[in-house]
Protein backbone atom coordinates (compact mmCIF):
# COMPACT_ATOMS: atom_id res chain seq x y z
CA UNK A 1 0.00 0.00 0.00
CA UNK A 2 2.65 2.56 0.54
CA UNK A 3 4.43 1.49 -2.35
CA UNK A 4 1.27 2.39 -4.25
CA UNK A 5 0.85 5.83 -2.31
CA UNK A 6 4.72 6.49 -3.31
CA UNK A 7 4.22 6.14 -7.07
CA UNK A 8 0.94 8.07 -7.04
CA UNK A 9 2.79 10.79 -5.36
CA UNK A 10 5.68 10.53 -8.48
CA UNK A 11 3.10 10.51 -10.89
CA UNK A 12 1.84 14.60 -9.65
CA UNK A 13 5.00 15.83 -10.92
CA UNK A 14 4.13 14.54 -14.62
CA UNK A 15 1.31 17.12 -14.76
CA UNK A 16 0.52 20.75 -14.53
CA UNK A 17 -0.86 20.40 -10.87
CA UNK A 18 2.16 19.64 -9.29
CA UNK A 19 2.73 22.48 -7.78
CA UNK A 20 -0.58 22.48 -5.58
CA UNK A 21 0.01 18.30 -5.62
CA UNK A 22 3.08 19.16 -3.22
CA UNK A 23 1.32 21.81 -1.03
CA UNK A 24 -1.46 19.63 -0.42
CA UNK A 25 0.88 16.41 0.07
CA UNK A 26 2.91 18.78 2.64
CA UNK A 27 -0.11 20.08 4.44
CA UNK A 28 -1.35 16.47 4.78
CA UNK A 29 1.63 14.66 5.77
CA UNK A 30 2.01 17.15 8.54
CA UNK A 31 -0.88 15.58 10.22
CA UNK A 32 -2.21 12.02 9.48
CA UNK A 33 -0.61 11.53 5.70
CA UNK A 34 2.01 8.91 5.65
CA UNK A 35 4.78 10.12 2.78
CA UNK A 36 6.58 12.81 2.75
CA UNK A 37 6.53 15.65 0.63
CA UNK A 38 10.51 15.26 0.18
CA UNK A 39 9.84 12.66 -2.73
CA UNK A 40 7.84 15.07 -5.17
CA UNK A 41 10.20 18.24 -4.12
CA UNK A 42 12.71 16.30 -5.32
CA UNK A 43 11.02 15.16 -8.78
CA UNK A 44 9.34 18.72 -9.10
CA UNK A 45 12.93 19.89 -8.66
CA UNK A 46 14.64 17.55 -10.90
CA UNK A 47 12.58 18.73 -13.69
CA UNK A 48 12.63 22.28 -13.28
CA UNK A 49 15.59 22.71 -10.98
CA UNK A 50 14.73 26.69 -11.18
CA UNK A 51 12.16 26.47 -9.45
CA UNK A 52 13.77 24.70 -6.92
CA UNK A 53 13.22 27.68 -4.21
CA UNK A 54 9.73 27.93 -5.06
CA UNK A 55 9.12 24.55 -4.33
CA UNK A 56 10.51 24.72 -1.41
CA UNK A 57 8.56 27.83 -0.24
CA UNK A 58 5.10 25.80 -1.29
CA UNK A 59 6.59 22.87 0.70
CA UNK A 60 7.61 24.96 3.80
CA UNK A 61 4.30 26.72 3.98
CA UNK A 62 2.13 23.68 3.43
CA UNK A 63 3.72 21.83 6.18
CA UNK A 64 3.45 24.61 8.72
CA UNK A 65 -0.16 25.14 8.00
CA UNK A 66 -0.77 21.30 7.97
CA UNK A 67 0.87 21.47 11.21
CA UNK A 68 -1.61 23.26 12.69
CA UNK A 69 -4.08 21.40 11.92
CA UNK A 70 -2.05 18.82 13.39
CA UNK A 71 -1.75 20.42 16.37
CA UNK A 72 -5.71 22.01 15.99
CA UNK A 73 -6.27 17.99 16.09
CA UNK A 74 -4.50 17.15 18.85
CA UNK A 75 -5.85 19.90 20.71
CA UNK A 76 -9.87 19.96 20.14
CA UNK A 77 -9.72 16.09 18.80
CA UNK A 78 -6.86 13.86 20.66
CA UNK A 79 -9.92 11.23 21.59
CA UNK A 80 -11.63 11.18 18.42
CA UNK A 81 -8.79 11.31 15.68
CA UNK A 82 -5.51 12.15 17.25
CA UNK A 83 -5.11 8.81 19.27
CA UNK A 84 -6.28 6.75 15.88
CA UNK A 85 -3.41 8.56 13.98
CA UNK A 86 -0.42 8.29 16.49
CA UNK A 87 -1.56 4.38 16.95
CA UNK A 88 -1.51 3.99 12.92
CA UNK A 89 2.34 5.33 13.12
CA UNK A 90 2.75 2.89 15.99
CA UNK A 91 3.69 5.52 18.65
CA UNK A 92 0.63 4.85 21.01
CA UNK A 93 3.32 3.43 23.31
CA UNK A 94 5.53 6.24 23.29
CA UNK A 95 3.19 9.12 23.63
CA UNK A 96 3.99 9.50 27.61
CA UNK A 97 7.76 9.82 26.10
CA UNK A 98 6.77 12.59 23.69
CA UNK A 99 4.90 14.34 26.46
CA UNK A 100 8.32 14.16 28.46
CA UNK A 101 10.19 15.47 25.62
CA UNK A 102 8.10 18.34 25.17
CA UNK A 103 8.11 18.89 29.05
CA UNK A 104 12.06 18.79 28.96
CA UNK A 105 12.66 20.83 25.31
CA UNK A 106 10.07 22.47 24.39
CA UNK A 107 10.76 23.51 21.29
CA UNK A 108 13.29 21.79 20.48
CA UNK A 109 10.96 19.05 20.56
CA UNK A 110 9.27 20.00 17.78
CA UNK A 111 11.91 21.79 15.75
CA UNK A 112 14.24 18.19 15.75
CA UNK A 113 10.73 16.47 14.51
CA UNK A 114 10.46 19.02 12.37
CA UNK A 115 13.75 18.82 10.18
CA UNK A 116 14.41 14.97 10.71
CA UNK A 117 12.84 11.83 9.72
CA UNK A 118 10.83 11.47 12.49
CA UNK A 119 7.15 11.51 11.76
CA UNK A 120 6.23 15.49 12.27
CA UNK A 121 2.56 14.47 12.21
CA UNK A 122 3.00 12.73 15.90
CA UNK A 123 4.70 15.37 17.38
CA UNK A 124 2.08 18.39 16.07
CA UNK A 125 -0.66 16.22 16.90
CA UNK A 126 1.02 15.64 20.48
CA UNK A 127 1.83 19.42 21.04
CA UNK A 128 -1.37 20.44 20.43
CA UNK A 129 -2.59 17.91 23.00
CA UNK A 130 0.06 18.78 25.42
CA UNK A 131 -1.33 22.30 25.24
CA UNK A 132 2.57 23.36 23.99
CA UNK A 133 2.67 27.19 23.31
CA UNK A 134 1.35 27.86 19.71
CA UNK A 135 3.35 30.75 18.32
CA UNK A 136 6.55 28.82 19.97
CA UNK A 137 5.08 25.67 18.18
CA UNK A 138 4.65 28.03 14.68
CA UNK A 139 7.88 29.50 15.40
CA UNK A 140 9.68 25.77 15.90
CA UNK A 141 7.88 24.59 13.08
CA UNK A 142 8.42 27.11 10.90
CA UNK A 143 12.60 27.41 10.79
CA UNK A 144 12.60 23.28 11.00
CA UNK A 145 10.38 22.32 7.90
CA UNK A 146 11.31 25.61 5.66
CA UNK A 147 15.17 24.56 6.98
CA UNK A 148 14.50 20.61 5.57
CA UNK A 149 12.95 21.85 2.77
CA UNK A 150 15.41 24.87 1.48
CA UNK A 151 18.27 22.67 2.08
CA UNK A 152 17.14 20.35 0.19
CA UNK A 153 15.48 22.86 -2.91
CA UNK A 154 18.81 24.39 -2.49
CA UNK A 155 20.78 21.26 -3.53
CA UNK A 156 18.43 20.62 -6.80
CA UNK A 157 18.88 24.66 -7.50
CA UNK A 158 22.88 24.20 -7.41
CA UNK A 159 23.26 20.62 -8.23
CA UNK A 160 20.75 19.73 -10.57
CA UNK A 161 19.34 16.00 -11.16
CA UNK A 162 22.75 14.53 -10.02
CA UNK A 163 21.80 15.36 -6.65
CA UNK A 164 18.88 13.04 -6.63
CA UNK A 165 20.45 9.82 -6.25
CA UNK A 166 22.70 11.20 -3.63
CA UNK A 167 19.69 12.88 -1.51
CA UNK A 168 17.61 9.42 -1.81
CA UNK A 169 20.50 7.37 -0.56
CA UNK A 170 21.36 9.48 2.28
CA UNK A 171 18.80 11.63 3.19
CA UNK A 172 18.23 10.19 6.95
CA UNK A 173 22.45 10.92 7.67
CA UNK A 174 22.13 14.35 5.99
CA UNK A 175 19.05 15.22 8.85
CA UNK A 176 20.77 13.92 11.62
CA UNK A 177 24.14 15.58 10.56
CA UNK A 178 21.85 18.72 9.85
CA UNK A 179 20.37 18.43 13.03
CA UNK A 180 23.46 17.77 15.58
CA UNK A 181 24.99 20.94 13.61
CA UNK A 182 21.55 22.92 14.86
CA UNK A 183 21.70 21.72 18.23
CA UNK A 184 25.68 22.61 18.37
CA UNK A 185 24.95 25.95 16.69
CA UNK A 186 22.46 26.76 19.94
CA UNK A 187 24.17 25.11 22.32
CA UNK A 188 27.15 27.38 21.41
CA UNK A 189 25.00 30.60 21.41
CA UNK A 190 23.79 29.63 24.49
CA UNK A 191 26.88 28.71 26.75
CA UNK A 192 29.42 31.17 24.79
CA UNK A 193 27.10 34.28 23.80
Amino acid sequence: MLRRMYDWVIRWAETPYGDWALFVIAFSESSFFPIPPDILLIALGIAIPKKSFRYALLCSVGSVLGGCFGYLIGWQFMAGFGDKIINLYGFGDKYSYIQDLFIKYDAWAIGIAGFTPIPYKIFTIAAGAFKIDFIIFLIASAISRSARFFAVGGLIYYFGPMIQGFINRYFNILAVVFTILLVAGFVIIKYFF
